[in-house]
């Protein structure tokens, strides 16, 4: 059974997702189909970007792939947002970054590595990546630092302070952009390769594509992911109790998993088809496309709509995201990766895991 055949199977839970709405099957049989549903639309989603950017060139499409690469986690992080579940946003924040930097990347060295024994990848796009997720993390510590060093700080002082820092990470994200396809595309060069030989032989087994109906498809596909984002967001609070597990648990581990699905399986067979560098810039590009582009973005849109949402994480989410990124720059640094790194990288994951799975719930996390 290939991947196609999966994704239209699952995508019969759209149906029965809608159903257990309108019937009132049960929080916990809604949270379940609506977050399956998710999967194969995110597939699709990413498959129509795919396609649309062939067409635009490579300036346009690489900006058009860096722009939907996490719509599916935006849309959910957004309804979320809408509904004053702001720590299930930030949670949602934390654990993408850390599922693509340690779960998406270990699985990738793990089966790539147990396959090719050691595969090599550009260490200058590895250091840069670094450097950017380096900053990344200094940002998203900065709201907490202040928080917790000063007495009486005003919530609205900390909402201002998210906002300013946003506000600056944003552009950051933009000059990253210009660096990796216009300046300095050459060191994105294997990457690039990848992707196209890719394309082409995908475009020599059938015809021209097909523009309208590419853009037909991801308008769709949006509205399919906004509609059971918000089934699974209108059930989250009560199936989640009903299920045993913690908000902050679900909003680090669960749902980044079920928004990442697709590109956890794209960065994984490319690295079964030993093409590492394309694998890691899927993997670190996501987590940099989240810290530096998602997050701001989710502060604004709170602003704007009156959900204001600063950037003050709980204490362990920091620690979890500063050990996901200190291990996952150790280990790409060198270019080059086997097995038992990635096994080091699902270990870390594995573990953190745990500590959500164990770690109390939160007040207002909610």
């Amino acid at each position: 059974m290939n991947k196609n055949t999966i994704f239209l199977i699952l995508l019969l839970f759209i149906p029965v997702s809608i159903a257990g709405h309108f019937l009132d099957w049960g929080a916990t049989v809604i949270f379940i189909t609506a977050a399956v549903a998710i999967v194969p639309l995110a597939a699709y989603m990413g498959e129509a970007t795919e396609e649309i950017a062939v067409v635009v060139g490579p300036n346009l499409g690489g900006l058009l792939n860096a722009t939907f690469g996490n719509a599916t986690e935006l849309i959910l992080a957004f309804i979320a947002l809408k509904k004053g579940l702001v720590g299930v946003v930030k949670a949602t924040i934390t654990g993408s970054i850390i599922s693509n930097l340690l779960l998406v990347m270990g699985l990738a060295m793990l089966l790539g590595g147990l396959k090719y024994k050691e595969q090599d990848f550009q260490p200058t796009t590895a250091r840069l990546n670094a450097s950017s997720m380096n900053l990344a993390v200094i940002a998203i510590l900065l709201p907490t630092a202040v928080e917790f060093t000063s007495s009486g700080i005003g919530q609205t002082t900390l909402e201002h302070l998210s906002v300013a820092v946003a506000v600056v990470l944003i552009p950051v994200y933009g000059l990253t952009l210009l660096f990796s396809m216009k300046t300095h595309s050459y060191l994105y060069d294997v990457g690039v390769a990848g992707i196209e030989e890719e394309s082409r032989a995908e475009t020599e087994t059938k015809e021209k594509v097909n523009l309208p109906f590419w853009i037909g498809v991801l308008l769709i596909v949006t509205i399919g992911v906004a509609v059971e984002s918000e089934l699974l967001v209108s059930s989250l609070e009560e199936a989640t109790s009903e299920l045993g597990l913690t908000t902050l648990f679900t909003g680090v581990i669960l749902l980044p998993i079920i928004g990442n699905a697709a590109e956890h399986a794209t960065a994984v067979t490319v690295a079964m088809k030993n093409k590492m560098d394309l694998s890691v810039s899927v993997a670190v590009g996501s987590s940099m496309q989240i810290a530096l582009f998602v997050a701001p973005v989710l502060v604004i849109a709170g602003w704007i709509i009156g959900q204001p949402m600063d950037l003050n994480f709980n204490p362990f989410e920091l620690v979890a995201v500063t050990v996901a990124v200190l291990i996952a720059n150790s280990i790409s640094s060198d270019g080059n990766s086997n097995w038992l790194e990635g096994s080091l990288l699902i270990a870390t994951y594995a573990l953190l895991g745990l500590a959500f799975y164990f770690h109390p719930v939160l007040e207002g996390l909610g």
